[in-house]
């Protein structure tokens, strides 16, 4: 089993930042890609940012420019930093992460969720 505790969230005003971190712990496992998505009230949840364990990035068109995922591979943790914050952002931000565990099994676990709003 592999656990990902989550933390930064929070409320803050439009144009202010935040800073999430989802660190990945468990017995014998290895990380490839981990990444953020998010899940607004009525909506469906979305991609936000992925990296790979190699460094390469992907983001949603609606946060590129304004957020920045990165990794610490040594820490198998990941960060987003959310810049220029719009209230659109508001939501439950998921954390991701899926690479194999054991004798090479694969996983795709998730995060508990972390509130993020950001009041007009």
């Amino acid at each position: 089993q592999v656990q990902l505790v989550e933390s930064g969230g929070g409320l803050v005003q439009a144009g202010g930042s935040l800073r999430l971190s989802c660190a990945a712990s468990g017995n014998r496992f290895r990380v490839n890609t981990m990444g953020w998505y998010r899940q607004a009230p009525g909506k469906q949840r979305e991609l936000v940012a992925i990296i790979t364990s190699g460094g390469s990035t992907n983001y949603a068109d609606s946060v590129k420019g304004r957020f920045t995922i990165s990794r610490d591979n040594a820490k198998n943790t990941v960060y987003l930093q959310m810049n220029s914050l719009k209230p659109e952002d508001t939501a439950v931000y998921y954390c991701n992460a899926e690479g194999t565990r054991g004798f090479g099994i694969p996983y795709n676990y998730w995060g508990q969720g972390t509130q993020v709003t950001v009041s007009s």
